[in-house]
C-alpha cells in the first residue's frame, strides 16, 4: 500500500512540474523591430547592379535575399518585385540605412519580427559598444575580436570555419615566377601564430582549399612552418629576392596578417613589403595579395569550384572543371594540384561571427550559403521594444 502511495505521489509531482514548465515556456512572439548593424556600405538594392567590393557584395546579397527571396540556380532571383521575399523596403537611405517591413503574404510564411532596421558603415568600435549597451540586436563581429566581445559581456555566435584567407601570387608578375620563391613563402609563414595571436584562436590553420569538416582531407595538407627549410631553399636559389604583398586597405585582419607574413619572410631572408590596396589606389600591382573566400555551400565540390573560378584567372592556373559527381579523391586531387604549384598559399580558416542581444531568440548561425536567419528569429524584449502579440 505504501509503495503505491509513493508511486502516486511521484506521478502527481511529475505532472505538476510539467504543468509549471508548460505555463512558463514562452512561445515565439510576433512583433518588434530587429536592430542590425553591419560594417559594409550598400549603395544600391537593385539586384542587377553589381557591388563595388567584396564587403558590399556580401551585404548586398544578404539584404537582396530578404527582399526578393532565395535565388534560383544561376544566381538570379525567381521573382523580383514587391511581395516576392519575406520583407519589403519601407525606408531607404543609400549607403547608410535601410528599413524592411515583413510581408504578411510571404509564400514561406510571415516572419516573426515586424521589421528590420539595418545601419550600414558602422565601425567595429561602434558595433562593439552598441552590443555592450544593448543598443543593437545583431551585429557583425570580426573573428579576431570575438573573445574581446565575450569579455565585454556580449553574447556571441560563430559559424563553422567557412571563410578562407589565402595568399595568391598574381599571374604575370615577374618577381613570383620562380616556384621556389613561392615555396619559401609557404614554408616560412607561421599559420599557427596567425590563428593564436591575430585571430585569437578563432580559426584553424589552412593547408588546402577546403576545411576538415567539409571534405575530411584537410589533415593531408601540411600547415606547420618550416623556417629552417625555407632559409635553406632560399640560399640555394641565390641572389636577392623581394616581393610586394597587397592587402585590402580597409581590412584590419588582412593588414595584420600581411605584416606577420613580412616578418616571417624576412627571418628566412626574403624581403616582403606590404602594400594597402583600395579601388582608387594608383599604386602598381603587387606580386601577391591576400584574398578572402567564403564557402557558398557545405558541399565541398560546389565550394571548391567556386573558389577555382576566382583563383584560376587571378593566379594564372590551368583551368579545371570538376565532374558533376566528383568523389572525395577527385576533389582532393584538384586541391593538391593547386597547392603543389604554390601559386595559391592557403593560410587560415575562420568563422562568421555575430554579436547578439539577449532578446534575440531561436538564433542559429548560418551554414555556408545560407542567408541571415532573420525570418526565423523572434524577440523576447521589454514591452517598450516588443509587441506583446503572441503567436496563437
Amino acid at each position: 500500500m505504501k509503495h503505491r502511495l509513493y508511486l502516486l505521489a511521484a506521478a502527481i509531482s511529475l505532472l505538476l512540474v510539467v504543468a509549471v514548465c508548460a505555463r512558463s515556456a514562452r512561445r515565439p512572439a510576433y512583433g518588434g523591430t530587429l536592430r542590425v548593424e553591419i560594417g559594409a556600405v550598400v549603395n544600391s538594392l537593385d539586384p542587377s547592379i553589381a557591388a563595388t567590393g567584396v564587403g558590399e557584395a556580401e551585404a548586398k546579397a544578404e539584404i537582396d535575399g530578404l527582399i526578393y527571396g532565395p535565388r534560383i540556380p544561376g544566381g538570379n532571383f525567381a521573382a523580383v518585385g514587391t511581395g516576392s521575399g519575406p520583407f519589403h523596403v519601407s525606408a531607404w537611405d543609400p549607403g547608410k540605412h535601410v528599413s524592411l517591413a515583413a510581408n504578411d503574404d510571404n509564400p514561406g510564411g510571415r516572419a516573426f519580427v515586424d521589421s528590420i532596421d539595418i545601419l550600414m558603415g558602422r565601425s567595429v568600435r561602434d558595433r562593439m559598444l552598441d552590443l555592450e549597451v544593448n543598443a543593437t540586436d545583431v551585429a557583425e563581429v570580426p573573428a579576431e575580436q570575438a573573445r574581446q566581445a565575450v569579455a565585454g559581456g556580449v553574447r556571441v555566435s560563430a559559424s563553422q570555419p567557412d571563410r578562407l584567407l589565402a595568399l595568391v601570387f598574381l599571374a604575370g608578375r615577374p618577381a613570383s615566377q620562380d616556384p621556389r620563391v613561392r615555396e619559401v613563402v609557404s614554408e616560412c609563414v607561421d599559420r599557427s601564430a596567425i590563428v593564436d595571436f591575430i585571430l585569437q584562436k578563432e580559426g584553424v590553420p589552412a593547408g588546402g582549399l577546403l576545411p576538415q569538416w567539409s571534405n575530411g582531407t584537410a589533415y593531408l595538407f601540411p600547415t606547420a612552418a618550416d623556417p629552417v627549410g625555407a632559409k635553406a631553399l632560399l640560399s640555394q636559389i641565390g641572389g636577392l629576392h623581394s616581393l610586394a604583398l597587397g592587402y585590402d586597405a580597409g581590412d584590419s585582419l588582412e593588414q595584420s596578417v600581411a605584416e606577420r607574413i613580412a616578418v616571417d619572410a624576412r627571418a628566412a631572408g626574403l624581403s616582403v613589403s606590404t602594400q594597402p590596396m583600395s579601388p582608387g589606389n594608383s599604386a602598381g600591382l603587387p606580386d601577391a595579395r591576400l584574398v578572402r573566400l567564403s564557402m557558398p555551400s557545405p558541399a565541398p565540390q560546389t565550394s571548391l569550384q567556386s573558389f577555382l573560378s576566382v583563383l584560376v584567372p587571378m593566379a594564372g592556373l590551368d583551368s579545371m572543371q570538376l565532374p558533376a559527381s566528383a568523389s572525395t579523391e577527385q576533389i582532393y586531387a584538384a586541391e593538391r594540384g593547386v597547392a603543389e604549384g604554390y601559386r595559391v598559399v592557403p593560410l587560415v580558416w575562420f568563422p562568421h561571427v555575430f554579436g547578439l542581444s539577449n532578446r534575440v531568440m531561436d538564433w542559429r548561425a548560418p551554414d555556408p550559403g545560407e542567408s541571415w536567419p532573420f525570418t526565423d528569429v523572434w524577440l523576447n524584449g521589454p514591452a517598450g521594444d516588443l509587441s506583446e502579440k503572441v503567436q496563437p
